[in-house]
């Protein structure tokens, strides 16, 4: 594969994938429409097509570029906000990604990795988690990345469509270089809103101190964004010579709770917060740390920049915060 298309590039897992990919010497073309994403983020290099994914037109213009792949990361990705708001989960994260897929149809694009989720697996029956664990999401999120894997898999055996599903644990940290420039917008993963309330003096809320875990806090496996993009790669790669679709965790068996993050950020960068407990929100399991055994053994892919203290520095550097 030389030209790969991905969907959500200007966003923040986006933005490095394509580093990676730059990196690895594949032209790359974006489609974004920058409700999240930053158009810094996309290097001159890139073919960028300002749009979404629920447009016709924009993914008929992407996918007539000779395009070889496809890296499918557009999505919303709130588990809060899908409970409120199913109906917008159902149009771009089920909707969207059938698009997706049947234009790929139509310009004879066989490979697709897809952005898959954690929160498919609903609260963990045991720890840790693998690919064999029962999918039972809590949120809507979580059932709308289910259902395109269940798309994916009657793809695959009626459309011969090849396919790698990433099942993504907390993604975190930025950058080494800094050569991601342009943050996330309205972020409402934790780290990011740490960062924010570092730098605009806000409390934070912590959502529950009553879970069943050592501090009374959720608790979540982190996994440096570099080493998720990384993954991408090795999954091209995979694609390239195997045709046997794949679902796989991508984590590092690791966990930390919230209360955990709170108190190492402060600890490293030498600063205030003031945080206090508030309510559950709907949706939110206990613990989830995962195995990923499985991307081990058939990408030879390993988390090497995940350790808390890089990903929180990594954080503080690209929000200035250090």
């Amino acid at each position: 594969m030389k030209r790969i298309l991905v969907t959500g590039g200007a966003g923040y897992i986006g933005s490095h994938v394509i580093l990676e990919l730059l990196n690895s010497k594949y032209e790359v073309v974006v489609i974004d429409n920058l409700s999240t994403g930053d158009k810094l983020n996309i290097p001159s290099d890139v073919f960028f097509i300002n749009g979404s994914i629920l447009d016709i037109d924009t993914l008929k213009k992407a996918m007539s570029q000779n395009i070889d792949g496809v890296i499918h990361l557009a999505a919303l990705k709130s588990a809060s906000e899908s409970m409120k708001n199913p109906n917008l989960y159902t149009e771009l994260n089920i909707n969207g990604s059938l698009m997706v897929l049947n234009e790929m149809l139509n310009y004879k694009i066989k490979n697709i990795i897809f952005s898959s989720t954690a929160a498919i697996y609903g609260t963990p029956a045991y720890l840790p988690i693998d690919e064999n664990h029962p999918k039972k999401p809590i949120n809507f999120y979580g059932f709308s990345k289910l259902s395109i894997e269940f798309y994916l898999k009657w793809y695959s055996k009626l459309k011969d469509i090849n396919y790698v599903s990433l099942r993504y644990f907390n993604a975190a940290g930025y950058d080494a270089k800094s050569r991601v420039i342009g943050l996330e917008k309205n972020p409402a993963n934790l780290l990011p809103v740490i960062m924010n309330s570092l730098i605009n003096g806000e409390s934070l809320n912590i959502y529950g101190n009553d879970y069943p875990t050592k501090d009374g806090t959720c608790i979540r496996d982190y996994i440096h964004v570099t080493d998720l993009a990384d993954a991408h790669i090795k999954s091209i790669n995979y694609l390239t010579y195997k045709n046997s679709p794949l679902e796989i965790n991508l984590a590092t068996g690791n966990g930390y709770s919230v209360k955990d993050i709170v108190d190492k950020t402060i600890k490293i960068s030498s600063s205030k917060l003031n945080y206090k407990f508030v309510n559950r929100r709907d949706g939110d399991p206990a613990e989830l740390i995962a195995s990923s055994n499985l991307a081990s053994k058939n990408l030879n892919w390993n988390p090497h920049f995940s350790s808390l203290d890089n990903i929180i520095s990594t954080m503080l550097r690209a929000y200035n915060v250090w």
